[in-house]
């Protein structure tokens, strides 16, 4: 019989790392939130995974490529090593209903707020004999777009106020986080873990 696990999904630019205004396309340009990493070492010691759901449109736009941004997360697994804890998983969505592409066009399902990364993290999980427990299980994020992609998949949501902070826009939108953090920090040991 499968396993149930529960899983922090977060969003990547504004949650984990600053959001800069642009699209993050080196090591350079990729600055941990204050007590980001902290934040994802305790929610792993209390048993969760952790996997990173992100919209990178800047590869449709031609300001990022698949190789830079697949380094930045090597990079993410090698800052969060210093914390003695990693991800269990990344996905990307690369395409942009904007800028079309006819090699991105089945991965249009994936991007946030639509849940084709996180319905994808699910499936992996499960080859892997692992049932995620949606009930137990969170979605972390600084946009209305991470919360509706979260509420969409049966996920507990957060907002975090770093990045956008699109606080106000979720309530006037009516897409309603179960909880609103300053940071990523405050969430898990706020709220998560309390």
């Amino acid at each position: 019989m499968p396993n149930r696990v529960k899983v922090l999904f977060l969003d990547r630019d504004g949650t984990i790392n600053e959001d800069t205004g642009s699209y993050v396309a080196t090591r350079e340009q990729f600055l941990l939130i204050r007590r980001a990493g902290e934040a994802i070492a305790l929610a792993r010691e209390a048993g969760f995974r952790i996997v990173v759901v992100t919209n990178q449109a800047g590869i449709a736009r031609g300001i990022a490529t698949v190789e830079q941004v697949e380094d930045i997360h090597l990079y993410l697994g090698e800052l969060l090593a210093r914390y003695n804890t990693r991800i269990d998983g990344c996905y990307y969505c690369p395409s942009h209903p904007d800028y079309p592409h006819p090699d991105d066009e089945r991965f249009m399902q994936c991007r946030k707020p639509e849940t084709g990364m996180v319905d994808r993290a699910v499936a992996d999980f499960l080859a892997e004999g692992l049932i995620v427990d949606r009930s137990s299980s969170f979605f972390i994020g600084d946009k209305v777009l991470d919360i509706e992609c979260g509420l969409r998949a049966g996920l507990r949501t957060v907002l975090v106020r770093t990045g956008h902070n699109e606080e106000k826009l979720c309530f006037e939108q009516q897409i309603i986080p179960e909880f609103i953090a300053d940071d990523l920090y405050q969430a898990v040991t706020g709220y998560i873990l309390s």
